[in-house]
């Protein structure tokens, strides 16, 4: 087509008018089969010049960006940033554009009209003009079938742990019935009993004493019912790009007065670069408040005599692929066979625990598609890792 369109300019002046009208209708029927192949992408295309002023976009980036607030009508010429009303795609754009890069990539959670959550990757290439940088090319890619189908596979693989579950309860279950028929048979005796000698009732003490430990199994009985819904409910997680920073910030900000009231420190440490990670913010945030105030309990257990101080440290550590979130406490530790149990349902070193918070600290990180490792030393302290996947669009944030 461009050579094409050089040898048409090279003959303009011996052409006749209806040569030259026939050769731009040709140019613009193929003018017009590209604006088609281009609006039939299921990618969306937003292409600007060198100053990020919107030349042309596509059906499918309207499409994607409607939804964050472009309005298409208006965007020829305008900023491009300027005619997205979503805060973060707007602010990337126009980071690429302050800081001249022509190659980047980053994925985007935004919420649709329904409410209901899309994932775009976008990514910034530059538009070439006679081997000159000319402007940029913007490209959108609606990933949303692709994450929920990661989802749907974990939450499969979350199912194959339910079986455990169910036996740990069918133990759980199998004392306070015993109990309770223990009880009645004896209540039963008594009356059979005393039917067949003088016909009146039992002592008024001796049958409340069995019917209170009756009552007590049915009400312990129906605790570990609750319990176990709770526990195989599956967990709602309405995944997006957080900053796993500002969750965390806000976390120790929430428990340090207590903790500090109590001489334990609390202290965070992060750098500078925090990739976005996958998650629900609000699951997120209990999976770390679950182990703090564990941490925490372990720290007062342990110096509840001395006088002594404590520590719980956070820190986020970050590779190219790998976001660790490590919490580390001075509590008084736990055995090797302690830490082999932890995850387990019921497993519990607690007088009231129920033995199902380490079970759903377990079960939120797998939603998130990661792993949480543990070690820990007797009269020391014990360390936890969160292992999360950064996502493939900031990968490259990362190595920049």
């Amino acid at each position: 087509m461009r050579g094409y369109l050089n040898r048409f300019l090279q003959m303009l002046p011996k052409l006749s008018t209806e040569e030259v009208k026939r050769v731009v209708c040709e140019f613009a029927d193929e003018n017009n089969m590209m604006d088609s192949i281009l609006d039939s992408l299921s990618s969306g295309l937003v292409i600007v010049d060198n100053q990020w002023k919107v030349i042309q976009t596509n059906k499918a980036a309207d499409r994607f960006l409607f939804s964050v607030g472009i309005d298409e009508s208006k965007a020829e010429g305008q900023f491009l940033w300027d005619v997205i009303s979503d805060n973060e795609i707007a602010l990337f754009l126009k980071d690429c554009s302050d800081n001249c890069r022509s190659h980047a990539m980053q994925e985007f959670t935004t919420a649709n009209a329904d409410g209901s959550v899309r994932f775009l990757d976008i990514s910034v290439m530059p538009l070439l003009k006679q081997s000159q940088i000319s402007g940029n090319i913007i490209k959108i890619v609606d990933v949303t079938a692709q994450r929920k189908q990661e989802i749907l596979l974990r939450r499969m693989e979350n199912l194959a742990g339910l079986t455990n579950l169910a036996a740990g309860m069918a133990h759980e279950i199998k004392n306070p019935l015993g109990a309770i028929s223990i009880h009645v048979q004896l209540v039963q005796k008594a009356i059979s009993k005393k039917r067949k000698g003088d016909g009146t009732l039992p002592d008024k003490k001796f049958l409340e004493d069995h019917l209170d430990i009756i009552n007590e199994e049915i009400e312990n009985l129906n605790s570990k019912v609750m319990s176990f819904l709770l526990a195989v409910r599956p967990v709602k997680a309405e995944l997006k790009l957080y900053d796993p920073l500002s969750v965390l910030q806000g976390l120790v900000d929430f428990i340090t007065p207590e903790f500090s009231s109590r001489n334990v420190c609390v202290a965070l440490k992060a750098p500078e670069k925090v990739p976005k990670l996958l998650i629900d913010e609000k699951l997120f945030r209990d999976v770390l408040l679950n182990i703090a105030q564990n941490a925490f309990a372990a720290i007062t257990e342990k110096n509840q005599d001395s006088g002594k101080s404590g520590f719980i440290d956070f820190e986020i550590l970050v590779s190219s692929d790998k976001c660790n979130i490590v919490i580390e406490d001075s509590g008084c530790g736990m055995s090797d066979e302690t830490v082999s149990k932890i995850f387990e349902p019921y497993f519990t070193t607690k007088a009231n625990g129920t033995g199902l918070g380490m079970t759903m600290v377990y079960k939120v990180i797998k939603e998130f598609g990661g792993d949480i490792q543990v070690s820990s030393k007797l009269g020391v302290g014990s360390r936890f890792v969160i292992v999360l996947p950064v996502p493939q669009t900031d990968r490259k944030m990362l190595s920049s």
